[in-house]
This record gives structure tokens, C-alpha cells and sequence, in this order.
């Protein structure tokens, strides 16, 4: 899996989480270096990308990443409402969305659907 995310501690804390469920993490501060970890790397099958970051938003980091890997799922971490990032336009409706904070049990139950889901 690959976090990004642009605030550091926040994307410590989330790598963090996501190993001690028991997954494989690599970190990016920023949607350059997400793409340019995920062009290296072809085992990523979940990108978790903060939506609001400077230079390449969460969004734009999600349609380059997937346009580079069709099989790549994505699950977006915000601390904006789901209603003001979806009525807003930053996001598409139906995508996979977690508001900060979130708990560990939330962040695995997220992941688990996700990578479940067909």
C-alpha cells in the first residue's frame, strides 16, 4: 500500500496504523513522489491519498496513479465533511472516503472492503 499524504506526523501515524493491521507500506509526501514510487513499483494495490494537498490534489494523484496501474484501488482520507468534499466537486461521488480522525478499527474495516470488493 502506498499513503500519501503531505502533513508529516499525519502520514506517519497513518503508515503506522496501516502496518500494525499488517500490510506492507511505502509513504510519499506529495502526489510527485507517489507517482514516481508507483511507476517503480507494480506490487502497490491500494493507494490511501490525503484529498487536499499542495501542487497535485488527491484526485489528480488517483486518476495519473490509475491511468499508470488499471488494477490500483483507491481510498481517499480527509479532514473536510464527505458533504463538502463531494458537493464541492473535489471528489466524484461513490468513491471511498475516510474522514480524519479516524480510528484503526475504521481504517481496517475501509481497507477490507476495498480490497474485497470486485
Amino acid at each position: 500500500m502506498l499513503v500519501v499524504e503531505d502533513d508529516d506526523t499525519a502520514r506517519r501515524v497513518t503508515a503506522q496504523g496501516v502496518r500494525e493491521l499488517g500490510y506492507s507500506v511505502l509513504e510519499a509526501e506529495n502526489g510527485r513522489a507517489a507517482i514516481d514510487i508507483i511507476r517503480q513499483r507494480a506490487d502497490i494495490n491500494l493507494l490511501l491519498t490525503d484529498v487536499v494537498m499542495p501542487d497535485m490534489d488527491g484526485a489528480r494523484l488517483a486518476r495519473e496513479a490509475v491511468f499508470r496501474r488499471h488494477h490500483l484501488r483507491v481510498l481517499f482520507i480527509t479532514g473536510y465533511t464527505r458533504n463538502a468534499i463531494l458537493h464541492n466537486g473535489v471528489l466524484d461521488p461513490g468513491v471511498k472516503l475516510l474522514t480524519k480522525p479516524f480510528t484503526l478499527e475504521q481504517l481496517a474495516l475501509k481497507i477490507r472492503e476495498i480490497l474485497d470488493s470486485k
